[in-house]
C-alpha cells in the first residue's frame, strides 16, 4: 500500500455572531470563544444580561460541526490532537479576519473571554498575533502545554488576567486545579486572579456581569 498525505491550501468562508451594536455609546467589546459543542447563537445567551448599549460581544464560530447524540443537535469543535498547528494556523487567519472586519475602537475596554476547548484557540491567538486586552478571562479551560510567560510578555502590565473554575467540574478533580492554578500562575503571575466558584462545568453567568 502506498499510502501518501498530501496538503493543499484554499479559500473558505465561515460565519460568526455578534451582540447588540457597536456605537459611540459601546464601552467595552468582548471577543468570546466557545466550549466544545456549541455554536454562537446559543453561546451568546450567556452574555444577554449585560447593559447592551455599553457591551458588545463578538462571538467566532468553531468551523468543524457535527452532530450530538442522542438528540442530533448540532455543536462545533475548535481543534483536535490531528494536524493540531495546522488547524491552529487556519483559525488564526479567520480571527484575523473577524477582527478586520469589526474595527474595533483602540480606546475602548477589550475583552478576551474563552471556555473550555475555546482557551486554547483564545490564548495561541493572543500570543501569536499579541492582541493587547484590557482583561484576558480562563473560563473553565486549560492553557496549551506551548505557552509559556514569554509569550505574553507583551501584554501591558494593567491586562487582568482571571480564572474561572468550578469546584465540582466534572472534567477537574483537585490535582489538576491545582496544576491548572500553578501553570496560569507561571504563565501569567501577579496579574492573575483566581475565580473559583461552587458548579460544574458550566458557564459562569454571574461571574460575567462582574467582569465590567
Amino acid at each position: 500500500m502506498n499510502l501518501e498525505q498530501k496538503e493543499i491550501s484554499y479559500t473558505a468562508s465561515n460565519s460568526y455572531s455578534t451582540l447588540n451594536k457597536l456605537t459611540e455609546h459601546t464601552k467595552t467589546v468582548w471577543f468570546v470563544c466557545h466550549g466544545m459543542g456549541y455554536l454562537t447563537k446559543f453561546f451568546l445567551r450567556y452574555f444577554k444580561a449585560l447593559n447592551a448599549e455599553e457591551n458588545y460581544i463578538i462571538a467566532p464560530q468553531a468551523p468543524s460541526k457535527y452532530y450530538i447524540q442522542p438528540k442530533m443537535h448540532v455543536g462545533a469543535n475548535w481543534l483536535t490532537k490531528e494536524e493540531t498547528s495546522a488547524g491552529m494556523e487556519n483559525i488564526v487567519h479567520y480571527f484575523d479576519a473577524v477582527l478586520e472586519a469589526e474595527q474595533i475602537p483602540k480606546d475602548l475596554n477589550f475583552i478576551v473571554l474563552g471556555y473550555s476547548q475555546g482557551v486554547s484557540v483564545a490564548l495561541r491567538y493572543l500570543a501569536k498575533r499579541q492582541i493587547q486586552c484590557n482583561q484576558l478571562v480562563i473560563h473553565s479551560g486549560g492553557i496549551p502545554k506551548e505557552l509559556t510567560a514569554t509569550d505574553f510578555e507583551y501584554l501591558s502590565n494593567t491586562t487582568k488576567v482571571k480564572l474561572i473554575y468550578g469546584t465540582e467540574d466534572e472534567y477537574l478533580d483537585t490535582n489538576r486545579i491545582l496544576k491548572e492554578t500553578e501553570i496560569a500562575t507561571s504563565v501569567f503571575g501577579n496579574r492573575l486572579s483566581v475565580m473559583p466558584f461552587k458548579g460544574k462545568h458550566v458557564v459562569n453567568v454571574d461571574y460575567i456581569n462582574t467582569l465590567v
